[in-house]
């Protein structure tokens, strides 16, 4: 089954470049020019990703951004202007788990929206050293202490109580779990996730996910009961 890809974006020769490579891929592709009509069809349509500029002529892609985490976990790319960092923040703040640099290069789009994809859909058995499976079922579900997930079913559980999180968050927790007891740097959790070359900014994009995460386990910067931050260096999950 093809994925459905929403496309918003006020300038009508972006979207429809948009369009045309995702549909090359076979990509079902939901197009508008506004915030409204694209808040209509989320209502009213399943969607498996979405791809918001922020700057529309009605509502603004962090209002829809913040409106789809409102109730799905679908992968979101943020389009920001050039080297509007403080954009690219705000948009991950609010539950984006990526974003692209206007002008870009098509195929780099297409790049990123299969790697969204693949992390939200194709979560593979791994068999982990440093973790326990339990009671014998599947490596699919990973224990560290009192959390629980499964990556096939992308389900996390803290205290038998569902945690909903975004697939950037999910990846990041699993990565954590998968080498609890050990230190995980920035560097290599921005490479696992993104698959892309670590920049001096890519450190923001770490942290604020880091953070909605531990917002999501009732977590604590000061007093971790899971994820500690090791300063300099990255995260760390205890067995």
């Amino acid at each position: 089954m093809s994925n459905k890809i929403l496309i918003v974006d006020d300038e009508m020769e972006i979207a429809d470049l948009i369009e045309v490579y995702l549909k090359n891929e076979n990509y079902i592709v939901y197009k508008f020019y506004n915030g409204q009509d694209a808040l209509k069809c989320m209502e009213e349509t399943p969607i498996d990703l979405a791809i918001l500029d922020i700057m529309l002529p009605d509502i603004d892609g962090f209002t829809l951004c913040k409106k789809i985490r409102e109730h799905h976990t679908y992968p979101i790319i943020m389009l920001t202007a050039k080297d509007a960092e403080i954009d690219k923040i705000t948009g991950l703040t609010l539950g984006a788990d990526d974003y692209i640099t206007k002008p870009f290069r098509p195929l780099e789009m297409i790049a990123r929206v299969k790697s969204q994809l693949r992390r939200c859909q194709k979560y593979n058995p791994v068999h982990v050293g440093n973790v326990e499976t339990s009671n014998g079922e599947s490596d699919d579900q990973l224990v560290c202490g009192l959390l629980t997930m499964n990556i096939k079913a992308h389900t996390c559980f803290l205290e038998e109580q569902p945690v909903v999180l975004t697939p950037t968050e999910f990846s990041i927790l699993r990565i954590l779990i998968e080498n609890a007891g050990n230190i995980v740097s920035s560097e290599e959790l921005f490479h696992q996730i993104w698959k892309d070359e670590y920049y001096s900014k890519a450190n923001n994009t770490i942290t604020v996910h880091v953070r909605h995460l531990r917002e999501k386990l009732g977590d604590s910067l000061d007093h971790p009961r899971f994820i500690k931050t090791i300063w300099g260096v990255g995260y760390k999950i205890e067995k």
